[in-house]
């Protein structure tokens, strides 16, 4: 099945086309600009966003008044996708942290397409496990590597979505992705200068040189890259069909997209369930 980038965001782009016909009506693009923020602490998710050139950063408040970011969503996935699981209150603030476009989607009407299409409550399933693999490895990487490494690390994975060598970020941006100072940030951005990783750095922004930014950046870079796009490569076949459970996300699977007939198989013998309880 085609891969279809002029989507936007590839979570949305890998799913079959009968599955994608069923959020389309409801999707609006929109501009996000920088620093806007989507969804705060506590708050119930109005919207789901996914992005397409936009990034949106997920933060956690501490009581001292200080954020930290957790990850980083692109247009490899969704902000808001807990939503899916009915109305709950976000864990986390989501900041926009690059300015750009999203598709939109109330949580109301991805829901209603969420119970027909079993390809979207796969992905769907495979997102959130996705994220909370990168919440788990990026906790280890804080906690072993050096923040210098650690920059590096953040720095490609926004060249990763932006696809241009000028970084549009700013100094407290960088320290919220960090988790530490800015005076620490001026400090680690000197050094990976004075390496050629970074060519120039301007008050909102930074310009990068790939290869020796990869030299400066611990191996988690290459091992979180490696599971987001298998996670959202379009190789191989896909869930699809509108016979999903009306409830609830499948069981997790071992490949990202799966096995096209043992999606299916789960699919049936979910339907002779129903069908024996009713």
């Amino acid at each position: 099945m085609e891969h279809r980038p002029s989507i936007g965001n590839r979570l949305l782009a890998a799913l079959p086309p009968a599955d994608f016909d069923l959020l389309a009506p409801h999707l609006r693009k929109v501009s996000l600009e920088r620093d806007a923020v989507l969804v705060r602490t506590g708050d119930v998710v109005e919207q789901i966003y996914f992005p397409c050139s936009a990034l949106i950063a997920f933060v956690m408040d501490m009581p001292n008044g200080q954020t930290v970011a957790t990850t980083m969503i692109g247009n490899e996935g969704a902000a808001g996708i807990l939503s899916a699981l009915g109305s709950v209150r976000s864990p986390m603030t989501a900041v926009v942290r690059v300015a750009g476009t999203a598709l939109q989607i109330s949580p109301v009407k991805f829901h209603a397409a969420l119970g027909r299409s079993y390809a979207l409550a796969y992905a769907v399933h495979v997102h959130m496990r996705s994220l909370l693999v990168q919440f788990q490895h990026i906790a280890a990487c804080n906690a072993l590597h050096s923040v210098e490494a650690r920059l590096a690390r953040w720095l490609l994975q926004v060249h990763d979505q932006i696809g241009h060598d000028t970084l549009p970020l700013t100094q407290e941006t960088l320290s919220e992705l960090l988790g530490v100072r800015r005076t620490t940030v001026t400090h680690v951005v000197s050094k990976l200068r004075a390496s050629g990783a970074i060519r120039s750095n301007r008050r909102s922004s930074i310009e990068v040189d790939r290869p020796r930014l990869e030299a400066a950046a611990c191996e988690c870079y290459e091992i979180m890259r490696g599971r987001v796009d298998r996670i959202v490569s379009a190789e191989g076949p896909r869930p699809s069909g509108r016979d999903a459970p009306a409830q609830g996300l499948p069981r997790s699977h071992t490949q990202p997209w799966g096995n096209g007939d043992k999606v299916h198989a789960h699919a049936r013998i979910a339907g002779a369930e129903r069908s024996r309880s009713h």
